[in-house]
């Protein structure tokens, strides 16, 4: 049974603490995070030439929309592969930065690896149109190197995580990376809104100009450490550094312990779950705007609104199972291994079902858009599940560990991209689509499988291998550990 723990006291003063602040801008990053990638799902529909659309020439040509306001807007002749290798080659740079991002935010910190990349990103934003303007291979380059950026951002929340939050609290801190889902559920009606009155250049600017702001308030209210924050209460740095446990220099120097890293199996479950898992998500992210206009043939005033949907809906389960699985373990009604293991088959095995559903009646508008949001629904609970394992098993490394499983889910969303690219090129049908989706589920149920068979809780010998000594009495305890 889990060690029971209480929950990280509310009210120190009468003003928000630290935590609740880090908590809220956390939540914020991740809303902007998705904003600047998904911005061009929906732009792209705008500025590209549909099946319907004549084009005789590669070069820009202009076109007065159909829209009633009659924004006259630059589009491109980019082809089906041109705009899936588009939407896919932001992954090319997100690949790189995965695990480098995670490794130096074990050593310097969060604050300056998370803050830099979102404010640089926001930047290159901003000089997206301009970009397409000048060719498809400056745009390319743009989303080559915003992946760049943004794929530093990720594995660099749990080191900070690690020093700021109790054990008890994680999962619920873990809920606010899937307010990435909310910001896209946000973004998508916004943009839609934007596109439709001002054009398709206003999606990239509004997105860019929220990341600049964000950016410049994030390294104002944010520290690394409880014992690095200027304005922290005694009351609330005390508690902090008892409760949770921290480098007595607050920089993470350990060499990693790769062979008993790479030899744990429960490592392993994390890896390969998470890239099922963002296999399937990235594949709706990229394809959804694209599928409910060529397929389901809807305009651009609805296709916002509609892609919105999934996200919004994955946001509110994460929080809802975050809350639900820091309660079962910290009252002891179940482990930190029960925990994971059951959240990650629920939140992965059952969209699996769902896109078998989706091939079958993936036709019909009404079904589609509901077995969509169903599936990214309930996925949301991986906060609850594995997501944030690696603080479970190694908070230490926990930025390593989830840097090598993001490296591997970032070669599965390029994947998915050409994946579609490959299957709709020329032949875009109800037909070709329902591939996908058999894909999918069986990509899925891998996942679950593995996690609910290799996945762990529990603490491995290998976090801190510089105290793990036998005649060593006065060792660390870590919060989650597990009594039986």
């Amino acid at each position: 049974m889990a060690k029971t723990e209480k929950s990280f006291p509310r009210n120190f003063t009468g003003c928000l603490t630290c935590v609740q602040v880090l908590n809220i801008m956390v939540l914020l990053g991740f809303m902007l995070n998705y904003a600047l990638r998904v911005n061009l799902t929906i732009a792209i529909v705008e500025m590209t030439y549909n099946q319907t659309q004549i084009a005789d020439t590669n070069q820009t040509i202009h076109n007065v929309t159909e829209h009633p306001e009659h924004i006259e807007q630059t589009r491109y002749n980019w082809n089906t592969k041109q705009k899936n290798l588009l939407l896919g080659c932001f992954f090319w740079g997100y690949v790189l930065t995965e695990l480098p991002g995670g490794r130096l935010a074990e050593i310097v910190g969060a604050r300056r690896v998370f803050g830099y990349s979102t404010l640089i990103a926001s930047i290159l934003t901003l000089l997206t149109p301009g970009a397409a303007a000048l060719g498809f291979g400056w745009i390319v380059a743009s989303r080559v190197f915003l992946g760049f950026c943004l794929g530093a951002t990720w594995p660099a929340i749990l080191p900070m995580a690690s020093k700021w939050i109790p054990a008890m609290d994680r999962s619920k801190f873990m809920s606010n990376m899937m307010a990435s889902s909310l910001g896209a559920a946000i973004t998508m009606p916004i943009c839609g809104f934007l596109i439709a009155h001002f054009g398709w250049e206003s999606a990239f600017y509004f997105t860019a100009i929220i990341g600049v702001m964000w950016s410049v308030a994030w390294f104002a209210v944010v520290y690394d450490t409880p014992a690095q924050h200027p304005r922290i209460s005694e009351t609330e740095r005390n508690y902090l550094m008892k409760v949770i446990p921290q480098d007595s220099n607050g920089k993470g120097h350990m060499p990693i312990p790769w062979r008993g890293l790479l030899l744990c199996p429960a490592v392993w479950a994390i890896i390969f779950t998470h890239g099922a898992s963002v296999f399937g998500y990235f594949t709706v992210v990229n394809q959804l705007p694209s599928y409910i206009e060529s397929i389901l043939h809807y305009d651009i005033h609805h296709n916002g609104l509609l892609s919105s949907l999934p996200y919004l809906g994955k946001y509110l389960c994460a929080l809802a199972s975050s809350v639900l699985a820091d309660w079962l373990r910290r009252s002891g009604k179940l482990s930190t291994t029960a925990a994971r293991k059951l959240f990650t088959g629920f939140a992965v095995g059952m969209p699996g079902f769902l896109m078998i559903a989706q091939a079958y009646m993936g036709g019909d508008r009404v079904w589609s858009i509901a077995i969509f949001t169903s599936a990214l629904t309930i996925n949301g609970a991986v906060t609850a599940g594995y997501l944030g394992n690696g603080l479970d098993i190694a908070p230490n490394f926990s930025g390593t560990i989830f840097g090598m499983a993001n490296t591997l889910s970032s070669l599965g969303g390029w994947l998915s991209t050409f994946m579609v690219g490959e299957l709709t090129h020329g032949n875009n049908t109800p037909e070709q689509w329902k591939i996908v989706f058999y894909i999918l589920a069986g990509t899925y149920f891998a996942g679950a499988l593995i996690f609910v068979t290799f996945g762990s809780g529990e603490l491995q010998p290998w976090n801190s291998p510089n105290s793990v000594r036998k005649d060593e009495k006065h060792e660390e305890q870590p919060l989650n550990e597990e009594k039986a």
